[in-house]
């Protein structure tokens, strides 16, 4: 179940897995010179990637601290804040997001999953339908919102 729920919140953020090797469980980082001119964004979904939320957050915040206008940023910064289970500082992450883009199929989506980890399964329900509408043949949110079902038929009610 953990891995479904990583899985889903990376495929929503577009991270994807980072290409790096493992040495005893350490992640290897590229040389400076091989690493993009966006550093702090690179490094938040590299953290992010591998389940450092910690370090991921103070990234992605240095990102957006570098480009106010970065929208992948911003989204990673609310996820992180969702991971963290900083719900509070996730809904002001949120609210940047919308006033900048509105609520795009990607924005519904992470808005459902945000109020999935809250356990909100009404609102997280009614975020997913809407994304679905503006986007019926994204996987991501059909899987979004299987895991909803999920959450809702479990004993004693949402996983969190």
């Amino acid at each position: 179940m953990r891995l479904a729920f990583t899985l889903a919140i990376t495929l929503t953020l577009g991270v994807g897995l980072v290409t790096s090797g493992c040495a005893a469980g350490r992640m290897l980082v590229p040389p400076s010179d091989q690493r993009p001119s966006d550093e702090p964004l690179y490094l938040a979904k590299l953290h992010y990637g591998n389940g450092d939320y910690g370090l991921a957050e103070q990234y992605y915040r240095s990102a957006v601290e570098a480009n106010q206008n970065s929208i992948d940023a911003w989204l990673g910064l609310a996820a992180c804040y969702d991971r963290l289970r900083r719900f509070d500082l996730a809904d002001r992450a949120y609210r940047v997001i919308v006033e900048k883009v509105g609520y795009s199929p990607t924005v519904l989506n992470n808005l459902g999953y945000h109020y999935m980890l809250r356990g909100d399964l009404r609102r997280a329900k009614g975020y997913l339908l809407d994304a679905r509408k503006k986007d019926p043949d994204n996987p991501l949110i059909e899987h979004n919102l299987a895991l909803l079902e999920t959450w809702a038929d479990a004993p004693g009610g949402a996983l969190r």
